[in-house]
């Protein structure tokens, strides 16, 4: 492996361990990356699945920091011992889960749609993502102000987290953001910014352990095995994504409790201008 492409790998899991967490699409800023500065000696099937796995290193992260949380067993003390018992708020969250992410299944349609287009498509695409969603984000901190009706997931109805997995489909378009959107679309149905993040955060565990293996299965059919460079490169990537990844989901839940989602929005805009900038200047010059 050469040290330039360790740079690369690390630089990839650093973006991934903070732009999972945060509204502003981790998929997009990778594929943005991988067009400008692209890997080197690595198959196009790699580098998809690349993306993916470093994706589950980050979701891994959210196990650590809530474990007791999202694990079903607990211990309850009896006069001679302690028992495991089973958790029923917990498990009712895994329900609620599960329900969300049965839209999900229609993402797998939706991501076919974007996967033979253009360098350049793909990347206005994005940039176009970026910026609306970022509008959005605008909008509904700036005018969509009742109180929240639902504060705490427990108090989360399996409609609503049906219509939030519904949202999550739309993940699939780059530079969409899956927990931005689903955190779209918790807040328009009154769920409070602190439970919608926490939802999303627990709503992505089932979705990347399932992309992951999907797109690990399709990587070993088309491609057989990995090289050992290919291997080197994944496990770096997946360990920097997961270290950064127990910071920023620390950073954005503090965040989440004093600020609202403008500034992300406004980042967002920016960054799709920026990308836009990237395909319109070498088409001048």
């Amino acid at each position: 492996m050469e040290l330039i492409e360790i740079l690369k790998i690390v630089i990839l899991g650093l973006i991934e361990g903070i732009t999972e967490w945060l509204p502003v699409s981790s998929t997009g800023h990778l594929i943005l990356f991988n067009k400008f500065w692209p890997l080197k000696d690595v198959s196009p099937s790699f580098a998809d699945m690349f993306e993916y796995v470093v994706q589950l290193a980050a979701i891994l992260a959210v196990v650590v920091l809530f474990w007791k949380k999202i694990f079903p067993l607990g211990k309850e003390k009896t006069e001679e011992k302690n028992k495991l018992v089973w958790k029923k708020d917990v498990l009712t969250m895994w329900l609620k889960v599960i329900v969300a992410c049965v839209p999900a299944l229609l993402a797998l349609v939706v991501d076919k749609l974007f996967e033979d287009l253009s360098s350049t498509t793909t990347t206005v695409i994005i940039a176009a993502a970026l910026i609306f969603y970022g509008v959005v984000f605008i909008l509904i901190e700036t005018f969509y102000k009742k109180d929240a009706k639902v504060k705490e997931i427990s108090q989360l109805s399996y409609k609503y987290a049906f219509f939030i997995g519904c949202f999550q489909v739309l993940a699939s378009i780059p530079g969409t953001s899956r927990s931005g959107i689903t955190i779209i679309g918790a807040l328009l149905l009154g769920v409070s910014r602190v439970a919608a993040a926490e939802f999303t955060f627990f709503l992505a565990i089932p979705t990347m352990v399932g992309a992951s293996g999907y797109k690990l299965l399709k990587f070993f059919m088309d491609e057989g095995s990995m090289s050992g460079a290919e291997i080197g490169y994944l496990v770096i990537g997946s360990i920097v994504a997961f270290a950064v990844s127990l910071f920023a989901i620390k950073f954005l839940m503090d965040f989440v409790k004093k600020h609202d989602f403008k500034v992300f929005g406004w980042y967002r805009i920016a960054l799709g201008f920026v990308v836009l900038s990237a395909i319109v200047i070498p088409s001048i010059a």
